[in-house]
């Protein structure tokens, strides 16, 4: 198995903390966006559909917030198999990611043979 090049790695250690800088940035000014995280929300005496409006909004920016953080996992898994050159390698069988599929999905863990098997799995 022959591993990446070191200058093509270095470009996809640069892109993927990019990146992680970006998601971090957009999960901190979504977080701001929580109508839960106004705390003048606990006194006032907001009527029925107005509390039902923050809980709907409390509720997408938790689902969207959860989806960032599991790329922000994922991110930070790529840079690890970046820093221990295991990057690029499946993690299923050991054999190279194709790179077509790395161009597509920087983070991918499996092969395009072994990612259909492991799909049925949870993932964490």
């Amino acid at each position: 198995m022959t591993p990446f090049p070191v200058d093509l790695l270095e470009n996809i250690r640069v892109s993927l903390e990019e990146e992680k800088k970006q998601l971090v940035n957009q999960m901190s000014e979504l977080s701001l966006q929580d109508p839960f995280a106004n705390p003048d929300r606990l006194t006032d005496n907001a009527a029925s559909d107005t509390e039902a409006s923050e809980e709907y909004g409390h509720d997408r920016v938790n689902a969207i917030l959860s989806e960032l953080k599991e790329k922000l996992i994922d991110i930070d898994d790529a840079l690890m198999r970046v820093g221990d050159g295991t990057y690029g390698t499946c993690e299923k069988c050991k054999n190279m990611i194709d790179t077509d599929r790395l161009s597509v999905i920087p983070t991918a863990r499996y092969c395009n043979a072994c990612e259909k098997t492991v799909k049925h799995t949870p993932k964490r």
